[in-house]
């Protein structure tokens, strides 16, 4: 796609003929508050000028991969995946064996006793399927999460270069309505012009560069963002951003044939846990019972070295705990887990849908953004050219120069716009199969 239109911009002296070799007035740049002189200085190198020191060139790709690596979120999902990790292999652990000793009066004296649960495959095999399920889910999250993270630091990325472009525009017009203001200063001089039309032209020249310093402003802090998001300090500028910002490529809207997106999947595997969990429960009514296998010694009247073996079976009897507080429990997970998953379900759609409808017109704006771009360029500069020559007021330049200047910002609003929504509809349509 190409970029926007190049060439003389508008209010550029080399489009004026004689006037472009006139001394630059330094009446706005003076009155500048040192914190703006700060900020302007210190984007120098995000936005063309040389920096105090040498900062880190960052791609779009290396901000995602350092989010994803050092970021807080990622960290947190991973300390998460682990713990259902580590869940699931708790329920896969057998029940250890209980060794007791004991020693009475009565013959025989000594009395050792084996106690082993038994884990009975109906109980193993719902609590390791509860276990699963939650595994998964936290995998399946946390894979959302990764996918959100890039997103984010996408995003973060875009919008940054989105401030560095607004900031090298208020830069640029700043410096050409100083020119031209330069211009009108002369015609006075000559006698073209009134005294009316440098003061239009001071006002205009003062308004646009306390633009240029709000916008330089705001640049800075989105650079500092974007230092946020890759886990570095964001107290001051240490990198520099070496993408450039261009319409993403939109991606098709058929997606028919892709799996759920990786919310529901996730919800579906909170229920199937919940459920398994449910059924644990039922099953837990009557727990697991134990083998008890022992040795009894020490009998005087047996003759020496008399070892009688013991055996028995432990039957826990549900007389006064059902396991009523447990089931009502899990069946209310179950129930919350259910209408979880269909919230997830409407709001995924939901928000997949308005994610196409942001792309497409995304789409369009950048299409009719392009060509009014390019015709409100040309107007601008055929309009200084004419009140160069004298043939049209101060004011007509100053609105065809407006025109042109909220044209090129629309532009690079809707170019991150754009590129938003594509990040979007991918994030929104993320499934299990592009694990």
């Amino acid at each position: 796609m190409p970029a926007a239109p190049c060439g003389r911009r508008f209010g550029d002296p080399r489009a004026t003929g004689p006037w472009r070799h006139g001394s630059r007035s330094r009446g706005f740049a003076e009155r500048s508050l040192p914190r703006a002189s700060w900020a302007l200085w210190t984007l120098g190198g995000a936005v063309g000028a040389p920096g105090l020191v040498a900062q880190q060139r960052v791609t779009r790709a290396q901000a995602v991969e350092a989010a994803l690596a050092r970021g807080a979120r990622a960290a947190l999902g991973r300390a998460d995946t682990a713990l259902a990790t580590g869940a699931l292999g708790t329920a896969r652990a057998f029940p250890n064996p209980l060794l007791s000793a004991t020693y009475t009066k009565d013959v025989p004296h000594y009395h050792y006793v084996a106690d082993l649960a038994l884990d009975l495959p109906w109980l193993r095999s719902a609590r390791v399927g509860a276990a699963a399920s939650a595994r998964d889910a936290a995998r399946y999250g946390f894979a959302f999460e990764r996918a959100a993270i890039r997103f984010d630091a996408d995003t973060t990325y875009t919008r940054a270069l989105a401030a560095l472009a607004h900031a090298r525009l208020s830069r640029r017009t700043a410096r050409d309505a100083d020119s031209l203001l330069t211009m009108a200063r002369l015609r006075r001089e000559v006698g073209d012009v009134s005294e009316l039309d440098v003061r239009l032209a001071e006002v205009n020249a003062g308004q646009l560069e306390n633009i240029a310093v709000d916008d330089s402003l705001a640049a800075l802090d989105a650079l500092l963002a974007v230092q946020f998001v890759m886990g570095l300090p964001a107290d001051a500028p240490a990198i520099t951003l070496s993408d450039s910002l261009v319409p993403a490529d939109a991606m098709p809207d058929d997606t028919a044939g892709a799996g759920e997106p990786l919310p529901v999947v996730a919800a579906a595997a909170t229920l199937r846990s919940a459920e398994r969990t449910l059924t644990f429960a039922h099953r837990s009514v009557f727990a697991a019972p134990s083998i008890q296998v022992g040795l009894e010694r020490g009998d005087p009247t047996a003759p020496a070295g008399t070892v009688l073996p013991t055996f028995g079976v432990s039957l826990p009897f549900p007389l006064f705990n059902w396991n009523g507080g447990e089931i009502g429990q899990a069946r209310a997970a179950r129930d919350r887990a259910q209408a979880q998953l269909d919230l997830t379900r409407r709001q995924s759609a939901a928000d997949l849908s308005r994610a196409r409808r942001l792309l497409a017109a995304a789409l369009e704006r950048v299409t009719r953004g392009r060509r009014l771009l390019a015709s409100a360029d040309r107007v601008a500069a055929m309009s200084l050219r004419a009140y160069a020559e004298g043939a049209i007021p101060l004011a007509n330049v100053l609105e065809a120069q407006r025109n042109a200047r909220e044209a090129l910002g629309r532009y690079i609003d809707d170019v991150g716009l754009l590129n938003d929504a594509v990040g979007a509809v991918h994030l929104l349509t993320a499934s299990r199969d592009q694990l």
